[in-house]
């Protein structure tokens, strides 16, 4: 099995403060988005320490974060507590989440999360998020890295635009795709947001 499918990697990561791609902030591309977008139900799969998510609660969301980890988890729920938002933090396999989340979800918001499964589940992380999304959903992906091999290994696996693309294209509908100006620096480039919705 591949350690990255197992909770314990990721938190020993957490705990040894390995987390190359924690920005220590919420992602510009995000804070944009967040501020534009009609509010709803959003998930963040892969959270991290919850950024993001706070970021969207601030501007209304109703935000559920997921992580494998849980310093991960412990880290949103301080950091919602401190910014005085609520979010709904739950350390769970998103491969392994409770029926109750099945179309459940407005938005779901990806960045560093397919990039960090097992690159074998990715047609299976399609259907996860698929499943959990209301019809019109919206997969909202910062998709990264786009300059790297996945026989280069990782994570984080490199991916291409072509192959998130066939991914997403049989039950879904591309609304944007861009390189987007707010990428931060290290990831320009490297990383295109798509936006999928669900049919």
């Amino acid at each position: 099995m591949n350690e990255v499918n197992k909770p314990d990697f990721w938190e020993g990561r957490y705990q040894a403060q390995n987390t190359s791609w924690d920005l220590g902030r919420p992602t510009p591309v995000f804070k944009t988005i967040a501020s534009k977008y009609p509010t709803g139900k959003l998930c963040i799969i892969g959270c991290g320490r919850g950024y993001d998510a706070v970021v969207f609660a601030e501007n209304g969301f109703d935000v559920t974060a997921i992580d494998f980890s849980e310093t991960a988890i412990k880290d949103v729920h301080q950091l919602a507590a401190k910014s005085d938002v609520h979010i709904t933090g739950v350390c769970k396999d998103i491969f392994d989440l409770p029926i109750e989340f099945l179309n459940t979800f407005d938005y779901v918001i990806e960045q560093t999360c397919f990039c960090a499964i097992d690159p074998e589940r990715r047609s299976e992380y399609e259907t996860v998020v698929h499943s959990i999304l209301k019809p019109h959903g919206q997969l909202i992906g910062l998709w990264f890295p786009l300059d790297k091999l996945i026989n280069e290994g990782g994570p984080p696996w490199g991916t291409t635009e072509e192959e998130v693309k066939t991914l997403f294209s049989k039950r879904w509908i591309k609304n944007m795709e861009k390189f987007h100006e707010e990428s931060i620096e290290p990831r320009k480039g490297r990383e295109k947001l798509i936006i999928f919705e669900k049919i």
